[in-house]
């Protein structure tokens, strides 16, 4: 090959390799741009969720958010590419003064609905998970007292429950609907729900209004704080109650609840929610639940 065909291969030769290197940088840099445009157009929802309530929140050995409520947020999180989740994890008290002050956009913690905290918090119209909520009895009463009619219809009395509490509306919901046979209700003053134990024992009261995890915690555990009274005492379910997300107030979250609610129907539908509960519940607690 002469000397001037190697110069123009050598030439040619280096203007693919040129063109090789732009069109790879052209490459990258576009990828960069779209990544950087697709992170700019995520919205960043800061997710609070309260460590009081396991299994439905808590945070697992490696530090990470866990439990029912936590999963179902993660799977509506990758629904929703138009939403990145950033979770922390803290206590009841904390969770709702930074939800008040826009801290937090999002808060789990098994809350029931209840009017003073719609007017609070945007409540979305779908369900995150139910909790199931019956009555502590005297295990000698447990012939007696086989359901809520049956306590109603013997005129058992009921441990008092305090006006503010969700457990409150939901015997006064009962009694709307069966004004032949309400349940007394009585206005609770502080105490103990080691009281609340004792009393029914004691035979003060017929029963206590008690969820099932709480008293599974508390009484059935080997190593719960209660669990002296396993054989004096046990439980029957009357209802499952919805709980749901808390949502702070503001325009953007309005868009964000309507998206969640859209996402959580499609879990629904597909089996997520019942897988879920039955991972952290052992039981698909909506079938408790009148929806």
């Amino acid at each position: 090959m002469s000397k001037k065909a190697k110069i123009i291969t050598g030439v040619a030769l280096a203007g693919v390799v040129a063109v090789t290197i732009i069109s790879r940088l052209a490459t990258q840099k576009g990828t960069q741009a779209v990544e950087s445009q697709a992170s700019q157009s995520e919205r960043v929802i800061q997710v609070a969720y309260s460590q009081a309530h396991a299994p439905y929140n808590f945070t697992n050995e490696q530090g990470e958010p866990d439990g029912y409520e936590a999963s179902v947020l993660k799977a509506i999180d990758e629904k929703l590419p138009q939403y990145r989740f950033e979770y922390t994890g803290t206590n009841d008290e904390a969770l709702l003064i930074g939800l008040e002050s826009g801290k937090f956009d999002i808060g789990t913690k098994a809350a029931w609905y209840t009017d003073e905290r719609a007017k609070k918090f945007i409540i979305p119209k779908e369900a995150i998970g139910a909790s199931i909520i019956g009555f502590t009895v005297r295990k000698e009463d447990e012939a007696k007292y086989k359901n809520i009619n049956d306590f109603a219809k013997e005129k058992g009395k009921l441990v008092p429950i305090s006006p503010q509490n969700a457990q409150w509306s939901v015997i006064k919901d009962y009694n709307d609907k069966h004004a032949d046979t309400p349940i007394e209700l009585t206005a609770a003053e502080s105490f103990k729900v080691a009281d609340a134990y004792a009393w029914v024992l004691e035979g003060r009261y017929d029963a206590y209004f008690d969820v099932k995890l709480s008293y599974a915690r508390s009484v059935t555990k080997e190593d719960g704080p209660y669990h002296q009274y396993a054989d004096q005492l046990t439980w029957f379910p009357y209802k499952g109650i919805l709980t749901y997300p808390l949502i702070h107030r503001n325009e953007e979250n309005e868009e964000f609840s309507k998206a969640y609610d859209q996402a959580i129907q499609e879990l629904r539908a597909d089996g997520t929610l019942a897988k879920l509960s039955e991972k952290f519940f052992g039981e698909d607690v909506f079938s408790y639940a009148d929806e």
